[in-house]
């Protein structure tokens, strides 16, 4: 039931992150860059809801669980690659996040969407937060597929 759960969870949020890389940072980089900062402001606020953070930090919270299973019943088959099911997640959505793409969602917050600050920062900003985002979203399916694994293992 673990490994299921945390194959849900980590495909949930990988293709939130997905959704991110594939369309959403272009369709906001087509906009000027006043209105890209705008946007992306405020989904850094509305993106934390109960929906997604349960989603995201639940599946943080299910790979704890899953690392420490599966330290306890090593060698056992599954148990292998639930634990890398579990380090992927933790290191790459979670850790990334909160290393990487947080920060800089912080910079953009602080600055004034129709500076000259903002404008100058939104071409940077959008190339490394998307280029971490590529990251968290292949941590986030490699995760799942590893879950996935340990349940036909």
């Amino acid at each position: 039931m673990l490994s299921l759960l945390l194959c849900l969870g980590a495909a949930t949020v990988g293709g939130v992150f997905f959704a991110f890389s594939s369309f959403v940072m272009r369709a906001l980089g087509q906009l000027p860059p006043e209105a890209g900062v705008a946007a992306m402001q405020r989904i850094n606020v509305v993106v934390l809801n109960a929906w997604f953070l349960g989603a995201f930090l639940g599946t943080a919270l299910l790979a704890s669980l899953a690392a420490v299973t599966a330290l306890q019943v090593l060698p056992a088959p599954e148990a292998a690659q639930l634990l890398v099911a579990a380090l992927l997640y933790l290191v790459g959505p979670l850790a990334v996040t909160m290393r990487c793409n947080v920060p800089r969602n912080e910079r953009l917050a602080r600055m004034e969407a129709a500076s000259a600050e903002a404008a100058q920062y939104w071409p940077l900003y959008k190339r490394e937060w998307t280029r971490w985002n590529h990251v968290r979203t292949v941590a986030s399916l490699a995760s799942a597929t590893c879950a996935a694994g340990a349940l036909i293992a």
